[in-house]
């Protein structure tokens, strides 16, 4: 099969379109003829050297995939060959095949382009787990979400508004803050031009935010502790903007009771992860079939521009999902 590898860690340059075996298929997986595969920040860190895959996981770039069911091993029941499937992976996916638990699968709903429906499970997964397993998130909470216009800042505007939780997303343009705005999000922040804490505070009447989705890290660390509200549950899920805290004093955290979570979903055991596309498909599955959620996509590139596509998501200019589709 083809598949998009890398002569070495590094740079774009190291990508390109080379040959491997097919997957094997085990007991209680099946194989999927990839028709798309999701881009998503932690490709970019593994193509670098600096996320490798869980042990035991395929060395091939990628964490989710849309595409037909073309095998069944021993004891799949849910599928059929020939179903429209997406699948939430901890590796494997920028490949024309991959196998995976068929408790890792998802069918795509009615209505969703196959393309499409790779923005889906690493996306929608990660912010339910963060807003709902994690934050258990309630109707009328305030939620800061950080990097409101990435693929899980967009699933989580979106998941805030089907449950009635009010988000306020931080961005780094005003083409980006009118983009969140028009997903659901109360209010919108460039924090190029501006410090959000302040905003915050002044839209929650004081109050503060009681949860925060925080993929920047330390460079937000002091506004964060500002504006999160008595019982706050902050859950940080990677450094982009750097991982060490020059002062970190816990007097703050035990005033407010701040319930403070680091939180990956890649490394996770595959009965926890089938345990959450379980409840994301039972609860929130069929609402992509009303348009009431969607996949948003910014861009679909062809798999042989893989290189444009990790270039574009490392410009921090996309709004959404970018997705590499296989011929």
């Amino acid at each position: 099969m083809k598949a998009i590898l890398t002569h070495a860690p590094g740079g774009r340059e190291q990508l390109y379109l080379g040959e491997l075996p097919s997957p094997s298929m085990f007991k209680h997986e099946l194989v999927i003829k990839v028709r798309a595969s999701g881009v998503n920040r932690a490709d970019i860190l593994q193509r670098q050297g600096k996320y490798p895959p869980p042990e035991g996981v395929s060395p091939i770039i990628g964490l989710e995939v849309s595409g037909h069911v073309q095998g069944l091993g021993e004891g799949c029941k849910r599928f059929k060959k020939g179903d429209r499937v997406m699948a939430l992976l901890a590796g494997g996916g920028y490949a024309e095949y991959v196998s995976v638990n068929e408790n890792l699968v998802m069918p795509v709903p009615k209505n969703v382009d196959l393309t499409d429906a790779a923005g889906i499970p690493e996306a929608f997964i990660t912010a339910y787990q963060i807003l709902f397993e994690i934050a258990k998130v309630k109707t009328q909470e305030w939620v800061l979400i950080h990097a409101g216009a990435s693929g899980v800042g967009t699933a989580a505007i979106q998941l805030c508004k089907a449950v009635g939780a009010k988000c306020i997303a931080t961005v780094r343009s005003n083409e980006k803050v009118e983009f969140c705005t028009s997903l659901g999000a109360e209010v919108a922040i460039n924090t190029d031009a501006t410090k959000f804490d302040r905003q915050v505070l002044e839209i929650t009447d004081g109050k503060g935010a009681d949860v925060v989705l925080d993929p920047v890290g330390a460079a937000y660390y002091e506004m964060n502790m500002a504006i999160a509200a008595l019982d706050c549950r902050w859950v940080v899920i990677a450094g982009l903007g750097g991982v060490k805290i020059h002062e970190f004093n816990l007097a703050k955290l035990l005033v407010k009771r701040v319930a403070l979570t680091g939180s990956t979903l890649r490394s996770r055991d595959r009965n926890y992860k089938s345990r959450l596309v379980k409840g994301f498909s039972d609860q929130l599955l069929s609402r992509f079939g009303t348009g009431e959620l969607q996949p948003i996509i910014d861009e679909v590139f062809d798999v042989h521009k893989v290189a444009t596509a990790h270039e574009y998501m490392e410009s921090n200019s996309n709004k959404g999902k970018l997705i590499l589709r296989w011929p």
